[in-house]
């Protein structure tokens, strides 16, 4: 039991296998949000992996490939992940929750702090939180099935926020998190900290435990 549960929210994962070609399995190839989760200094932790990844069978119940391509963050997407959290709350007595998200998990966990009212932070890694303005600076597909944080600013800036991003990362630079923080109009929860010589995946996980405690 738990008065605070932390969600530690999985990446879009392999998605594509190259520019042109969709992977069959959105598995990640490294587990690192669970790495993180396990060096939380709280303790009081749950991983989730997002639809369609970790499954024993090709092609799953429900699994179609827009769920990891076009349709990524759909509001079915996030209703599966919701519900998945409300089990584990009711499961373990918790309150509140802590939600953290890398990269795509950051725009599930920014989505589910929007329409949940039991958060009381939300921490993300790398996260393409506005994916409108990143689907255009990086001339890629609009993700046009997907709910986009940065249109729910206007509810998202009531709550305590924290985004990591590496000044290093070519994937999610930077500007993708300052775009998503400048449509707010009160910015005094939220704190945009962009790390030198971090990357998309480097130095995350050794460091996070300090990270956690800036």
């Amino acid at each position: 039991s738990a008065e605070t549960l932390t969600v530690y929210i999985e990446g879009d994962g392999r998605a594509w296998l190259s520019l042109s070609q969709l992977s069959s399995d959105p598995t990640p190839l490294k587990p690192d949000v669970l790495a993180l989760a396990v060096r939380d200094p709280g303790g009081n932790t749950l991983y989730l992996a997002r639809p369609c990844q970790y499954t024993e069978t090709r092609p799953s119940r429900g699994c179609h490939p827009r769920y990891w391509s076009s349709h990524r963050y759909a509001p079915e997407v996030v209703d599966s992940m919701g519900a998945a959290i409300d089990q584990m709350k009711h499961a373990t007595g918790a309150r509140r929750l802590i939600l953290v998200g890398y990269s795509g998990g950051g725009a599930i966990a920014a989505l589910l702090t929007a329409r949940r009212h039991d958060v009381a932070e939300l921490i993300t890694i790398a996260a393409n939180l506005d994916h409108a303005y990143w689907t255009r600076l990086d001339d890629l597909t609009p993700l046009y099935g997907s709910l986009n944080p940065a249109d729910f600013t206007a509810v998202l800036q009531k709550i305590p926020q924290r985004h990591f991003v590496g000044d290093d990362d070519d994937i999610v630079p930077p500007r993708v998190v300052r775009s998503y923080v400048q449509r707010m109009e009160d910015r005094s929860r939220t704190r945009l900290i962009v790390m030198r010589g971090y990357d998309h995946d480097c130095c995350w996980i050794e460091n996070w435990p300090g990270l956690l405690k800036r």
